[in-house]
């Protein structure tokens, strides 16, 4: 799981070996893999690189800069081309950044993933890479709820995971599709770009698919998805109104489909998904996602105060009962938050539970959980045993 931002001072930690000579050709061991393999050792989660600074890594949540001297244009597009095949040497021109996937052996062989995202910025190169753990954990090992488990169960619908960037959605959906594949046999097709997780098939088939790699692009994928026969899918990230509207066909079709979406908590993506469309359109999307949609999970990531686990997810569970259903009909989202409070047998929860219960284990401080809790006072309440009631749901 990726760490929030952190405001913390910058601390030096051990150099990485000098670069090897370059060749005019592409390297077999491209000259970044050093970088990487700092951050494999250091166990960082995050690896920046801006020209005219030394690259630095993010530990434990803090940006620390590695001690080397800072990296220059040339450099950094050297470095930067040797990762990237032809497709994506187009898009970085074109569009100005472009998303990969990259593997790295370390030295005793096993190989790590890492999404790269490379972009310029004040005309500049530079980039940010996630590495993504070797294993799937699972809920407990992600300290997820264990109401989680119903969120896997559907037999079709749409289940989103709403989050900023870098509050571990990807991972959160990696573990509930593994969950699956433990257990059912069923065919779950991704599409991703680029891939992160590699599945190992259990009781379930699973192919995934990577854009640009497997599939010239989304629509593409898509089309070919209802000729595949899925059980499950994995769409990725809705970005605009195109990507929505398809994966909210496949639910209505029959299949079990599951995405991201950025979004600050879960009756938020309500708006955030009629952002997408036009204003004459709202009520018939309300009506789709009032019908379709079987629940939206917001998540943030939070520093812990103990060794282990290192941060937590902060989760917000919104299940479309009867009465969600109908307040995003109606159009009432103001009281989606009331009707979460009281839908807790229902396994519903809300921001504030997920923090008072990480508190109550001491995993986290309460100077870190009044800052991201969107009602301090309630929060404040809770810890001394206060019961908070919401408004009433007319």
């Amino acid at each position: 799981m990726s760490s929030p931002a952190s405001h913390g001072k910058s601390a030096p930690i051990p150099s990485t070996p000098k670069a090897p000579p370059i060749t005019s050709k592409k390297a077999a061991d491209p000259e970044i893999n050093r970088l990487f393999r700092a951050q494999i050792k250091l166990n960082a989660s995050d690896l920046h690189l801006q020209v005219g600074k030394p690259a630095i890594l993010r530990i434990r949540g803090t940006l620390r800069e590695v001690s080397e001297p800072p990296i220059d244009e040339e450099t950094m597009y050297r470095m930067f081309y040797e990762i990237m095949d032809e497709r994506n040497k187009m898009i970085f021109e074109e569009n100005g950044g472009t998303d990969l996937a990259h593997v790295v052996p370390d030295t005793d062989g096993h190989k790590w993933r890492f999404r790269v995202n490379l972009f310029k910025q004040l005309n500049q190169p530079g980039m940010v890479a996630r590495k993504i753990e070797q294993n799937i954990p699972n809920f407990e090992g992600l300290y997820l709820p264990q109401s989680i488990e119903d969120m896997c169960k559907y037999d079709q619908g749409m289940v989103l995971l709403a989050g900023v960037t870098g509050s571990g959605k990807s991972t959160t959906i990696a573990s509930m599709l593994d969950w699956v594949n433990h257990r059912e046999r069923v065919h779950i097709l991704t599409i991703e770009d680029p891939i992160e997780f590699e599945f190992k098939p259990d009781k379930a088939l699973i192919n995934q698919r990577e854009l640009g790699m497997d599939v010239r692009d989304f629509h593409v994928a898509m089309k070919h998805a209802v000729r595949e026969d899925p059980d499950i899918m994995l769409v990725g990230e809705m970005r605009d109104r195109d990507t929505f509207e398809t994966a909210i066909h496949a639910a209505e079709t029959g299949h079990l489909v599951f995405g991201t979406i950025h979004a600050s908590s879960a009756p938020s993506t309500i708006g955030r998904i009629l952002n997408l469309f036009p204003q004459d359109m709202h009520g018939a999307i309300r009506s789709s996602l009032a019908f379709n949609m079987r629940g939206i999970l917001a998540q943030k990531l939070l520093p812990t105060i103990v060794d282990t686990p290192k941060r937590v997810p902060i989760l917000e569970i919104m299940r479309f009962n009867p009465t969600v259903r109908k307040l995003v009909l109606e159009g009432q989202d103001e009281k989606l938050a009331a009707a979460m409070r009281i839908g807790k047998e229902e396994g519903m929860q809300q921001f504030n539970d997920s923090l008072y219960g990480f508190l109550k284990r001491e995993f986290i401080s309460r100077e870190t959980a009044y800052e991201v809790s969107p009602n301090v006072e309630e929060l404040k309440m809770m810890l001394k045993g206060i019961d908070v009631k919401g408004p009433a749901i007319l």
